[in-house]
């Protein structure tokens, strides 16, 4: 889409973090916003910095892991502002944690958050885009999504299905005036897990690279308006590491040791677990991840 200026963005995961980010970039570029997320006041308060920038934003309160909530946020979104053009699927969980510390329910809601939710927006946003002739679907990956580390087992999964659903579906309606993109940030700074863990004395290695929220949201603008179909963003280059442990995948596990990232998944995953969930989730009581929608 190489105008986007008023079109209609669903934005999910609004509410804080990287959201707000591609909320205000998109709105900077002309582009009326609907906002999801589960935090109401939050989302509020990124609906009144939205419509500042001179839009027309709408809060919308939705968990986008129930049926439900999702058709009903279409609805909303279609009748407020008008029918999705660019979709944004961000709404995330975040957890650092052994696997076996998993509970069952923890790894299906984190399944269904980050990936399943995504990939049936998208099925429910689609067919009005084709008939349309105009639409653009950007999935919100992660560096973790191209290079899986322990400790982040089950975000990792999520996020390689959504580098992949993101391909297959590119491949599928090539030759359509709608466009899929994945972006993969990498540590993000000020925002989100990763600065938790930082502000818990747990940086991760600096050759694994950075990124800011302010780079996430131009990513996204950049892949809109020109079609790229997937954009790393990361302080570092990753894309010939990437290409080695793809050719050599014997390499994965002995290279995390040496560069420090498996030992920084063990301390992020113990800060996690004493700064948000306490010794019961160590235990593998009824844990409950870090939610970032």
């Amino acid at each position: 889409m190489k105008e986007i200026k008023g079109a209609t963005a669903l934005v999910t995961g609004a509410s804080r973090g990287i959201g707000v980010h591609i909320a205000k970039a998109l709105a900077q570029r002309g582009v009326n916003v609907a906002l999801a997320a589960r935090s109401e006041t939050e989302l509020e308060a990124t609906r009144d910095a939205v419509a500042a920038l001179g839009v027309r934003a709408a809060a919308i309160p939705a968990d986008v892991a129930i049926a439900a909530e999702r058709n009903a946020l279409i609805e909303r979104v279609e009748s407020e502002i008008g029918p999705v053009d660019i979709l944004v699927n961000n709404a995330g969980i975040e957890s650092s944690m052994a696997y076996t510390n998993f509970s069952e329910q923890a790894v299906e809601q984190m399944i269904a958050v980050n990936f399943t939710a995504a990939l049936l927006l998208t099925r429910a946003v689609l067919p009005g885009m084709l008939a349309r002739r105009r639409g653009h679907v950007v999935n919100i990956a992660s560096g973790l999504g191209k290079m899986a580390l322990p400790y982040l087992s089950v975000y990792s999964a999520t996020k390689f299905g959504l580098v992949g659903a993101t391909q297959a579906l590119r491949a599928e309606y090539r030759g359509t005036s709608v466009g899929f993109s994945v972006v993969c940030p990498g540590f993000v700074r000020n925002d989100g897990l990763y600065a938790r863990h930082e502000a818990e004395g747990a940086a991760a290695p600096r050759i694994a690279g950075r990124a800011t929220p302010e780079r996430v949201a131009k990513a996204v603008i950049r892949a809109i308006e020109h079609d790229r179909p997937e954009i790393i963003v990361n302080s570092q280059p990753m894309r010939p590491l990437l290409l080695m442990l793809t050719a050599f995948p014997s390499l994965h596990a002995p290279l995390l040791r040496t560069v420090g990232l498996t030992r920084w998944g063990e301390r992020a995953a113990a800060a996690s677990a004493d700064a948000h969930q306490g010794e019961a989730m160590l235990q593998g009581s009824a844990s409950q991840p870090s939610i970032k929608v």
